[in-house]
């Protein structure tokens, strides 16, 4: 998950800022010292902790918040605010050209992940419905150019490429003109790499910019080498003049850094994040949204985003009427756990939702992609009258379908025992909602979750 480290740490200060009625100026003083220790290890650049330090101390040592009911409240919403400022403040949206086509020039260094961050860009502004293509323009390293084929292959996108023999300018210059005769309004310039920043490679980025002026130059740099990705963003920054940054492998980046330290040092904002390999995973980066996450507060504007974009909106009513009425089989939970997969990885989902953090921490509430790979097979392996009457599941069939599905008789009892309780939680959870939310407030939820402590899903 990203800033894993540094969500759980900033979590536990505030935590023991919650727990005090009254919050001093001493107070205030160590819960910035861990904080400020908590972003230095994240890999923050230095003089940028120093200054948000400054800032949140500042705003926190004031009269609003050692006079307010829930100081810790008004701390944490101190914070939220100046780590939303840090990461660029709001959403910065793609510039658009005039008259179309838009030019993006991608750029970064060797192994960033530009050639698939291209291809994922190109995937994004699709769904959008824009009609992109995109350009080979990196002649130097080996498939490079296949790589960008395969990927368009994928998506349906068209790609424009003049070989390994003719210069990445020429090619740059006459991919932007195709793209204005044959009416695509998008045309993304893929760049060769280099393992490190040299004269030749700025030089060659310099050339193809003058030669198409384009409209956006995105840096896409690696999260995870965290500071280093800053510097190579100062240094292309200098150079070029980048219009923003996009960051790949942020959800394997525990620590942040990058993503905390690249405008404040640059100035240059971030446009999107690669959460994943998929071609798919690629959004558009929130400021406001990754503070919540780091806070534990979670995300639920991105979580409904993805559900409207990924989920039928006909089959989730149907759905939810049959846990109301406790009609849902398992054909539904199998259809259920197809939408749920589209929206991306559970793990990451999960950390969209408010104080989904510290139930993840419970020792009973895991979440195991291979579990839940057995739990579909099970499923599967049933008959269809099985899968619609789970009661009619004997011994004998239970025998069959641990065989079909490669697991134990125990898994297949395990299982059917989960989904019984969750079609009855289901159902008490549906009663319990009102038209103004759930009846009992948050104790009634408390109450039939047990607390967090005996949730039991079937995966």
């Amino acid at each position: 998950m990203a800033f894993e480290g540094l969500s759980t740490r900033l979590q536990n200060v505030f935590g023991k800022l919650k727990g005090r009625g009254k919050v001093s100026e001493d107070d205030v003083n160590d819960a910035m010292r861990e904080v400020r220790l908590a972003l230095l290890e994240a890999d923050v650049n230095f003089k940028v902790v120093k200054d948000f330090i400054a800032k949140v101390k500042e705003r926190a040592t004031g009269l609003e918040v050692m006079k307010s009911f829930t100081p810790a409240m008004v701390i944490i919403d101190i914070v939220n605010k100046e780590l939303t400022e840090l990461m660029g403040g709001t959403q910065e949206k793609l510039i658009k050209a005039n008259k179309p086509p838009t030019v993006i020039l991608m750029a970064g260094l060797q192994g960033a992940g530009k050639t698939t961050l291209t291809g994922k860009l190109a995937k994004l502004l699709q769904s959008q419905n824009h009609k992109p293509l995109l350009v080979a323009g990196d002649i130097y390293r080996p498939a490079a150019i296949k790589q960008l084929q395969v990927l368009g292959g994928q998506i349906s996108v068209p790609v424009f490429t003049l070989g390994d023999e003719v210069s990445p300018v020429e090619i740059a210059k006459q991919g932007v003109q195709l793209a204005k005769d044959q009416g695509n309004d998008y045309v993304i310039i893929d760049t060769a790499g280099r393992l490190q920043i040299d004269a030749e490679l700025m030089q060659e980025i310099k050339d193809i910019h003058s030669a198409v002026n384009p409209d956006e130059v995105l840096l896409v740099v690696d999260a995870m080498t965290g500071q280093e990705a800053v510097n190579v963003a100062k240094s292309f920054h200098e150079q070029l003049a980048l219009t923003g940054v996009v960051l790949t492998k942020l959800d394997g980046d525990t620590r942040g850094g990058a993503a905390l330290s690249v405008k404040a040092v640059t100035g240059c904002p971030i446009k999107f994040a690669s959460t994943g390999e998929k071609i798919d995973q690629l959004e558009a980066f929130h400021p406001d949204r990754m503070a919540s996450r780091i806070l534990g507060m979670g995300d639920m504007l991105s979580l409904i985003e993805k559900a409207q974009t990924n989920m039928d909106a006909e089959k989730a009513a149907e759905m939810e009427r049959k846990m109301r009425t406790a009609d849902f089989t398992f054909d539904d939970f199998l259809e259920q756990m197809e939408q749920v997969r589209k929206m991306g990885p559970l793990d990451q989902l999960l950390d969209m939702m408010p104080g989904m953090n510290k139930l993840k921490g419970n020792p009973n509430f895991k979440i195991d992609e291979k579990q839940i790979a057995r739990t579909e097979a099970i499923a599967k392996s049933m008959t269809k009258a099985e899968k619609k009457k789970p009661d009619i599941i004997n011994y004998s069939r239970r025998k069959r379908i641990a065989a079909g599905s490669g697991t134990t008789v125990a898994d297949v009892n395990r299982l059917l025992k989960q989904f019984e309780d969750m079609k009855k939680m289901m159902k008490q959870f549906s009663g319990m909602m009102g038209p103004k939310g759930p009846k009992g407030g948050m104790k009634g939820l408390k109450n039939m979750f047990g607390g967090g402590k005996n949730m039991k899903f079937p995966f």
